[in-house]
């Protein structure tokens, strides 16, 4: 990425005020499918946490690797919208740079279908940077703007492309916790 603009990422994993809600929802499977579960929850929806500054990651990553992740998420975009027309698989979404003031923001967007060339779905965190989005709005971007894309299919998370360089960015525990559940690209 080039000139003055900035780009960010939500972290991967951060608990938040809705983890106990998920436990709730959850405390009936069995304590391994929780922590999947738990974990695609938190994924996805990026916790709605108190401090959206605490979701963001503005460095520790490389950037080639970043923008090679974002280039192979979209070069291999008809594969997710094949998976999501399907229905084969569950908690698909979508990642959307979105640009307010020279900045960017990633947000995955949830909730997510596809018609006509566009992604639509809900904004699923707070904002951290960007002011022209707020968690829950309703998104459309176009397939081509995309950053990245996931689903879960047999406990394994495929897509997620923009989750491997940030991995360096988290503790070991974490970063080896989404390496069992990532699906080899």
């Amino acid at each position: 990425m080039t000139g003055a603009s900035t780009r960010t990422f939500s972290a991967p994993l951060r608990f938040g005020k809705n983890v106990g809600y998920a436990c709730v929802l959850l405390e009936e499977l069995t304590m391994n499918r929780c922590w999947k579960l738990l974990l695609v929850f938190l994924v996805v929806t990026q916790c709605s946490c108190s401090n959206p500054s605490e979701t963001l990651i503005e460095g520790g990553y490389d950037e080639k690797e970043m923008d090679a992740a974002i280039a192979c998420a979209r070069n291999e975009v008809e594969f997710f919208i094949e998976a999501l027309a399907r229905g084969n698989g569950t908690d698909f979404a979508v990642k959307a740079p979105i640009e307010d003031k020279g900045e960017i923001e990633h947000f995955w967007l949830t909730g997510v279908v596809y018609r006509k060339g566009e992604f639509e779905g809900v904004i699923g965190n707070d904002p951290g940077i960007v002011g022209n989005v707020k968690f829950g709005q309703t998104w459309i971007i176009k397939k081509s703007e995309i950053s990245d894309w996931m689903f879960m299919r047999e406990g394994k998370m495929h897509g997620n492309y923009t989750m491997r360089p940030l991995l360096k960015t988290l503790s070991e525990e974490e970063a080896s916790r989404y390496r069992a559940i990532l699906a080899n690209p």
